[in-house]
């Protein structure tokens, strides 16, 4: 049996949560949260070439546990995901998480808030630009929702459809941690982990 140790959490769509879930799981697993963007994105908005990109990375998924927000599959293919023990995928309805995305872009924008290596977001470049997230979230949420249950098929995943069952996978893994010591490790589904 697997403990949770090494996740990679994806989403099909921005909002959904990846950044949050994934500081909250790390600190409850006692490991690195790592998040890509933060690593991709340097200053100007520059983006690291895919060679680079990897060779940031590699070391981290070489350690013993982590929590990685991303996976840069354009760039890094199946690193991230391959080197995990779960992925993690956000599936969260459009109701939920277009007002959440809408509300962080303001308040990033409003307070001039830095997201990674003195990078800001502008309102001009989030909603009207060819690049702008909200946009491509629109676009490609329901892609992702039709082609990861094929690209994920040999992975061990969660698939977390709503809050509660977010939280309740929050749950089961503080469960895990704390009986991982006194105990032999539980299966899958004893810790929220379903396949899709």
């Amino acid at each position: 049996m697997v403990v949770v140790k090494r996740v990679t959490i994806i989403s099909s769509a921005s909002g959904s949560g990846k950044s949050t879930l994934g500081r909250q799981l790390a600190a409850l697993l006692d490991v690195p949260y790592v998040e890509l963007d933060a690593i991709h994105h340097q200053a100007g908005w520059r983006e690291l070439p895919a060679e680079e990109l990897r060779r940031e990375v590699e070391p981290i998924v070489a350690g013993d546990g982590w929590v990685i927000d991303g996976a840069y599959r354009s760039k890094l293919g199946h690193l991230t995901m391959d080197a995990a023990d779960t992925v993690v995928w956000l599936d969260l309805p459009r109701r939920i998480w277009v007002p959440r995305l809408l509300w962080r872009t303001v308040g990033r924008v409003v307070l001039r808030q830095e997201l990674w290596n003195g990078n800001r977001e502008s309102l001009r470049n989030v909603l009207w630009s060819r690049d702008s997230l909200i946009l491509f979230a629109l676009r490609n949420d329901r892609r992702r929702q039709h082609r990861y249950p094929r690209e994920l098929a040999g992975y061990r995943v969660a698939r977390l459809r709503s809050p509660a069952e977010v939280n309740a996978f929050l749950l089961s893994a503080a469960r895990e941690r704390s009986s991982a010591t006194h105990a032999s490790a539980r299966s899958p589904s004893q810790i929220g982990v379903r396949t899709t």
